[in-house]
C-alpha cells in the first residue's frame, strides 16, 4: 500500500560516489558527519549500538558461566575412585573457556559504567582494541573445537551422568529479565565463542560507521576491526563447517558445500526434507526420531551423483505432477494462530507464568509454524537423475532456488564421475550428515533464542534507483523479497527497463513487514520468447542476472530519514534507498489542511461537495480496475510505483479535467494503489473510530445468529456516505475474487489487503491496549481481516434493506 511521507526528507538525492570511481561501501563516514548535528546523531547511534552489544555481552558471559559450572565438580570427581570424566577429557572439553570468560568479564565490567554514564566525550576504543589483541586465545579454542565436540559426544555416549549434565546446562537470564534460567545443551554453548568473534566484528563495523573521524576512538576502533578481520580470515578454514565427510570414488575428500530444509513433493504430498549438497553428490534425507538415550540420525531418502544430475527444461517438465497451492485462507488462519500464541507466550512470561504452560504454548506454536513452512512454498525446483527418476521441491523464494541451482552448477564444472554408493558407503555418508550440517533447526521463530531480534513490524519504504555493471544491453527489472514467518516472499517488482546496460527505475514501493529481518533484491532479464514458458505456472522463465541480501538492522532503518545504499551482486551494483515506519506510527492519520481536495478530507465533506453517494475517486478507480485490471495477477497486493500514485493523487486533489485520460494510460497497479491510499489517508477509517471496539467484539462472538445480528447493526450505525461507499467497495472486491483462478486474489487475500485500511484503532485506542509491534499485529490486524472477510463472504447486503430491517439488535454501540 504505497504511502509517501510528504516531509522534506522524502526523496533522497542520488549521492555522488567517491572520486576514486569505486562504489564500494567504506566504514569511513562521509565528510560532514564529523561535525554539527550529524555528529550528534552519530554519537547517539554509538550509544544505541553499544547498549545492544552490552546486553548481548551479558548473555554471552552467562553462557560461558553455565559452561564452566560443571567443570569444578567434574574435576573434583576425577581424582576419586568413581570419576565421571578423566582430567584429560575435562581439559579437552573445557579448553580455554576459563580464559575467554575472564577476558570478556573484564571487558564487560569496564564498558558497562561508560555506557551507563554516557556523554559525548566517552572513549572506549581502547577496550575494543585490547579485546581484539587477545584473540589468540580464540585461535587456540578454535584449533581444539572439533576435538572438544568429539570428546564431549563420546563421553555422553559412554557415561549417562555426563550425558544428563551436557544436555541441560542452566544459563542465567539477564539482570532485568523475568526469566531466571534457560536450559541449553553443551554442544550449543561450545559453539558460542565461535559465533561471538563474528558478532564482535560486526559491532566494530557499526561503531565505526557512527563514530566521527576526528573522535579519539576512531583510529583505535579501526585498528581493532583490522585485527578482528585478519583473525576471522585466518581461522575461516578452521571453523568452516564444510568438514571432510568421506572420500569420493576418485580418492578425494568429499566436503559438505550447502545444506538446508526444503519441501519435497513425494507421492502427491508435501514432506520436509534436509537436503545436503556435497562436492560430488546431492543427498535428500529425513531426520529420524531419536530413541531414548541415542543421538538423532538421518535416514537417506535418495541421492543423485552430480555427474548424473540435470535440471529439466520447461518443456521436459510438462509431464510432472501439477502443484496445487494450499488455500490462502488456511495459510492466513495459521498465521493468525501463530500470532495469537506468540502473544500468549509473551503474556505468560510477563506474568511469570509456569514454565510448563509456556512450553506447551511453544509446542503448539511450533506445530503451526511447521505446517505454515510446509504448505506455503509454491515455486517449483525440479531436478532429474539422467539414469532414472525426477524429483520436485517447492520453494518460497526464487532467490533460494537460484542459490541451489548455482551451487550445483558450480560443482558440475569440475571433472565429476558417475558412481553408485554401496550400502556401507551410503550409511557412512548419511551418518556424517548430523555432524556436518550447518543448518541445525527448522527456520521457524519458535526455534530462535530469546536474545535474537524479533524482527521489524511495520512498513518499509524502498526506492530502487538504478543499476550498472551489465556487459550488454537487456530488458531489466528487479524484484524485492522479505522474510516473514520463517520464509521469504516476493513483495514488489519494478517496471521493465528496455534495451539498456544502465537501467534507471527510480521507483518507490511500500512493503509490509511481519517480523522481517532481511531484504533481498533480485535483478532479472525479461524474456519475451513465448516458447520458454514454465509449465508449472504458465509464466515465462526470466533469467536472474544477480541477487543480493541485506540485514534490516533496526538501528539503521528506524529513522525518519532515507538511508541510501548499494548492493553488489555478481558484478552488478544496484542502488536503492529505504526508510521504515513502525506499525504504531503508521496508525496516525493526518487530516488534510486543504479541504478542497479529496485525500485526507472527510468522506461526508467530499460526497456533499460532489453531490454524489460514493466519492468520484472511488468510482473511477473501481471502474478502471474492472475494465482492465480484474485479471491482473496480484491486483491490490502488488505495489504500484509510488511516483505514479502521487501523480494520480495530485490530479484527483486538483479535480483536473485530464483525470480520465491519465487513468486510461496509467499502470493498473498504480490505480489500485491510489484507491488503497485514498482509504488509508481518510481522517478516520471508513468504518470509523467510534465503532472500532464494537467491530472487534462483534467478530469475536461465537454464536452465528448473535454475530449476524451484531455485524449488521454495526453497518447500520455507520454514517450514510461511509456505508454506501463500503457496500460499493464490497461488491467490487467480490467481483475481483470471482477471477481468483486468473488473478490469484481470493476473498481472504483481498481482506488481508483492505481490512487494516478500512478498520483501524484510533491512536488513543491503540496506546491504551497495546505495547509491542508484534502485539499490534496479532491483536488488531488479524481481527480487522476477519471483519472484512465476514462481510465479503456474506450474501449481498442492500443499503435499503439494511435501513429497513432493524433486526433485534437495539443496544447502543
Amino acid at each position: 500500500m504505497p504511502y509517501i511521507d510528504e516531509s522534506p526528507t522524502m526523496s533522497p538525492q542520488l549521492s555522488a560516489r567517491s572520486q576514486g570511481g569505486g562504489d564500494s561501501i567504506s566504514p569511513t563516514p562521509p565528510e560532514g558527519l564529523a561535525h554539527g548535528v550529524e555528529a550528534g546523531k552519530g554519537l547517539e547511534m554509538r550509544k544505541l549500538v553499544l547498549s545492544g552489544f552490552l546486553a548481548s555481552e551479558e548473555i554471552y558471559i552467562n553462557q560461558l558461566e553455565a559452561l564452566l559450572l560443571p567443570m569444578k565438580p567434574l574435576k573434583a570427581t576425577a581424582t576419586t575412585s568413581q570419576p565421571v570424566l578423566t582430567i584429560q577429557q575435562i581439559e579437552t572439553i573445557f579448553y580455554k573457556i576459563q580464559d575467554i570468560y575472564e577476558i570478556h568479564k573484564e571487558f564487560y565490567d569496564n564498558l558497562c559504567p561508560k555506557v551507563q554514564q554516557w556523554d559525548s566525550q566517552v572513549t572506549m576504543g581502547h577496550l575494543f582494541q585490547k579485546l581484539a589483541s587477545q584473540l589468540g586465545v580464540y585461535k587456540a579454542f578454535v584449533d581444539n573445537y572439533k576435538v572438544a565436540l568429539e570428546t564431549a559426544e563420546k563421553c555422553s555416549q559412554s557415561n549417562n551422568q555426563f550425558q544428563k549434565i551436557s544436555e541441560e546446562l542452566k544459563v542465567k537470564g539477564p539482570k532485568d529479565s523475568k526469566d531466571s534460567h534457560t536450559s541449553v545443551t553443551m554442544e550449543a554453548l561450545l559453539y558460542k565463542p565461535i559465533d561471538r568473534v563474528t558478532r564482535s566484528t560486526l559491532v566494530l563495523h557499526d561503531l565505526l560507521k557512527h563514530t566521527p573521524v576526528d573522535h579519539p576512538d576512531y583510529p583505535l576502533l579501526q585498528d581493532a576491526l583490522r585485527i578482528s578481520q585478519n583473525f576471522l580470515s585466518s581461522i575461516n578454514e578452521d571453523i568452516d563447517p564444510r568438514r571432510t565427510a568421506v572420500t569420493t570414488p576418485k580418492g578425494e575428500t568429499r566436503q559438505l558445500v550447502k545444506d538446508g530444509f526444503l519441501v519435497e513433493m513425494s507421492e502427491s504430498s508435501r514432506k520436509l526434507r534436509h537436503v545436503f549438497l556435497f562436492t560430488d553428490v546431492l543427498l535428500c534425507a529425513k531426520l529420524k526420531k531419536a530413541s531414548a538415550g541415542k543421538h538423532q540420525q538421518y535416514d537417506c531418502k535418495w541421492y543423485i551423483p552430480l555427474a548424473d544430475l540435470v535440471f529439466p527444461s520447461p518443456e521436459e517438465s510438462e509431464a510432472s505432477p501439477q502443484v496445487h497451492p494450499f488455500p490462502d485462507h488456511e495459510l492466513e488462519d495459521m498465521k493468525m494462530k501463530i500470532s495469537a500464541l506468540k502473544s500468549e507466550i509473551q503474556k505468560e512470561k510477563a506474568n511469570k507464568g509456569q514454565s510448563r504452560a509456556i512450553e506447551r504454548l511453544k509446542k503448539k506454536m511450533f506445530e503451526n509454524e511447521f505446517l505454515l513452512l510446509l504448505n506455503s512454498p509454491t515455486i517449483p525446483f525440479r531436478i532429474h537423475n539422467r539414469n532414472g527418476k525426477s524429483y520436485l521441491f517447492l520453494l518460497s523464494s526464487d532467490y533460494e532456488r537460484s542459490e541451489w541451482r548455482e551451487a550445483i552448477q558450480k560443482l558440475q564444472k569440475k571433472d565429476l564421475q558417475a558412481f553408485v554408493l554401496s550400502s556401507v558407503e551410503l550409511q557412512v555418508l548419511t551418518g556424517s550428515c548430523f555432524k556436518l550440517r550447518t543448518v541445525h533447526n527448522i527456520p521457524v521463530t519458535s526455534n530462535k533464542d530469546d536474545d535474537e531480534s524479533p524482527g521489524l513490524y511495520g512498513f518499509l519504504h524502498v526506492i530502487v534507483h538504478s543499476a550498472k555493471g551489465f556487459k550488454q544491453s537487456a530488458n531489466l527489472y528487479c524484484t524485492l523479497e522479505v522474510d516473514s514467518f520463517g520464509y521469504f516472499v516476493s513483495k514488489a517488482k519494478t517496471r521493465v527497463f528496455r534495451d539498456t546496460t544502465e537501467p534507471k527505475w527510480d521507483e518507490e514501493f511500500e512493503i509490509e513487514l511481519e517480523g522481517s529481518q532481511s531484504l533481498r533484491i533480485l535483478c532479472y532479464e525479461k524474456c519475451y520468447d513465448k516458447t520458454k514458458v514454465n509449465k508449472d505456472n504458465n509464466e515465462i522463465v526470466d533469467k536472474i542476472m544477480g541477487k543480493g541480501q541485506i540485514q534490516l538492522d533496526p538501528q539503521t532503518v528506524e529513522t525518519k530519514n532515507w538511508h541510501t545504499d548499494v548492493i553488489e551482486m555478481n558484478g552488478i551494483k544496484v542502488e536503492f534507498s529505504m526508510k521504515f515506519t513502525s506499525r504504531d506510527m503508521s496508525l496516525k492519520r493526518t487530516p488534510s489542511k486543504k479541504q478542497t481536495g479529496v485525500f485526507g478530507v472527510k468522506i461526508s465533506v467530499v460526497t456533499k461537495r460532489e453531490r454524489s453517494k460514493v466519492p468520484y475517486i472511488v468510482r473511477q478507480c473501481v471502474e478502471e480496475v474492472e475494465k482492465r485490471g480484474i485479471e491482473e495477477v496480484g491486483i491490490y497486493r502488488i505495489s504500484g510505483v509510488a511516483t505514479d500514485i502521487q501523480a494520480l493523487k495530485a490530479v484527483f486533489d486538483a479535480n483536473n479535467k485530464d483525470i480520465l485520460l491519465m487513468l486510461s494510460d496509467m499502470d493498473i497497479n498504480a490505480i489500485a494503489g491510489t484507491l488503497k491510499l485514498y482509504f488509508r489517508e481518510l481522517p478516520e477509517p471508513l468504518l470509523t473510530d467510534r465503532l472500532y471496539p464494537a467491530f472487534m467484539e462483534g467478530i469475536a462472538l461465537s454464536d452465528p445468529a448473535a454475530k449476524e445480528n451484531c455485524m449488521m447493526h454495526l453497518l447500520r450505525s455507520l454514517p450514510d456516505p461511509n456505508l454506501i461507499t463500503f457496500l460499493f467497495l464490497l461488491e467490487h472486491l467480490k467481483r475481483v475474487a470471482e477471477k481468483e483462478p486468473i488473478n490469484k486474489m481470493s476473498l481472504h487475500n483481498l481482506a488481508t489487503v483492505f481490512g487494516p485500511t478500512l478498520l483501524r484503532p484510533s491512536e488513543v485506542e491503540s496506546k491504551a491496549h497495546l505495547t509491542s509491534a508484534a502485539d499490534i499485529w496479532s491483536h488488531d490486524v488479524m481481527a480487522q481481516v476477519q471483519v472484512l472477510l465476514y462481510y465479503l463472504q456474506h450474501p449481498p447486503i442492500s443499503f435499503a434493506e439494511l435501513k429497513r430491517n432493524t433486526l433485534y439488535f437495539s443496544t447502543d454501540v
